[in-house]
């Protein structure tokens, strides 16, 4: 039986969605159905749409461009306060209504559109955005700004007194000033006729990937555990993001939030106009 092939984030947020595809006994019935293979964010968009991949966490932008693919009901990675790994910078005195270049990680997909979105929505500039390698000093040598997300602005904002003058921005603080709203980075996406071709019904896929989240939740300590010797992060700082900064559950708010995002990067024409579909 051909399994479903997922295309995961390697980044510590998803950590908890993956738990049951990583750690046994369930991973050891799982991988009978699925075949994890792991990736960045923009990565994993690139393998779901040309069809290298079945299952994918997905950047929310990347959606509004594949219209063959429909969202998972059940999980995300959002934040409904300050997320921490995606981060602004901005370099002394300029605001956001006054940057004309702007950095951004090359794993980055939606971040860069609700940037986009907001600085032309909110503060009526369009600055030239272009992608670089996760490297802040490297970014700001180049441009006005930098936007990092993952792993490296997590990293970066533990040794932010380097560049203590500069402005520091939450993305995701900021969307819920200006909305009110969740924000939301990711959720999981599927190729319909992948789970015909596997077998797999759409109440089991959404029941594998919501038990994977909820055991992955109540295992906290043990995937601080984990991921302490992985990121030069203390267990506090890495326990207090995977517990209060991510939000994984994909509900009401959430899907306000993404549709709030579609209307306004349509308007921003960051993104084509979209309507999120749900299997």
């Amino acid at each position: 039986m051909s399994r479903l092939r997922i295309a995961a984030i390697s980044f510590l947020n998803p950590a908890p969605l993956l738990w049951d595809f990583e750690h046994p006994p369930a991973s050891q019935q799982l991988v009978q159905r699925y075949d994890v293979r792991y990736t960045l964010p923009s990565q994993c968009a690139a393998q779901l749409a040309s069809g290298e991949a079945d299952l994918g966490l997905i950047p929310i932008a990347a959606l509004a461009t594949m219209p063959e693919v429909v969202a998972v009901p059940g999980c995300t990675i959002a934040s409904l306060h300050a997320v921490r790994s995606i981060q602004l910078v901005l370099k002394p005195g300029l605001t956001m209504a006054t940057v004309k270049t702007l950095a951004t990680d090359a794993a980055s997909r939606s971040s860069a559109a609700y940037v986009r979105t907001m600085m032309r929505e909110f503060y009526g500039d369009t600055p030239h955005v272009h992608e670089e390698e996760a490297d802040l000093p490297a970014m700001l040598r180049t441009s006005d700004a930098a936007l990092l997300i993952g792993d490296p602005a997590l990293l970066a904002l533990e040794h932010r007194n380097d560049f203590a003058d500069h402005t520091w921005i939450d993305v995701a603080s900021l969307w819920q000033h200006h909305t009110g709203l969740p924000w939301v980075a990711a959720v999981w996406a599927v190729r319909p006729e992948a789970l015909t071709r596997c077998h797999i019904t759409r109440e089991d896929l959404i029941a594998d990937l919501t038990a994977s989240r909820d055991r992955g939740l109540t295992h906290i300590e043990d995937l601080v555990l984990e991921w302490t010797p992985r990121l030069p992060l203390s267990a506090e700082t890495i326990r207090n993001y995977l517990t209060r900064n991510i939000h994984y559950t994909l509900d009401d708010q959430c899907l306000q939030a993404i549709d709030r995002f579609y209307t306004l990067a349509a308007q921003a024409e960051v993104l084509p106009a979209y309507k999120l579909r749900l299997l």
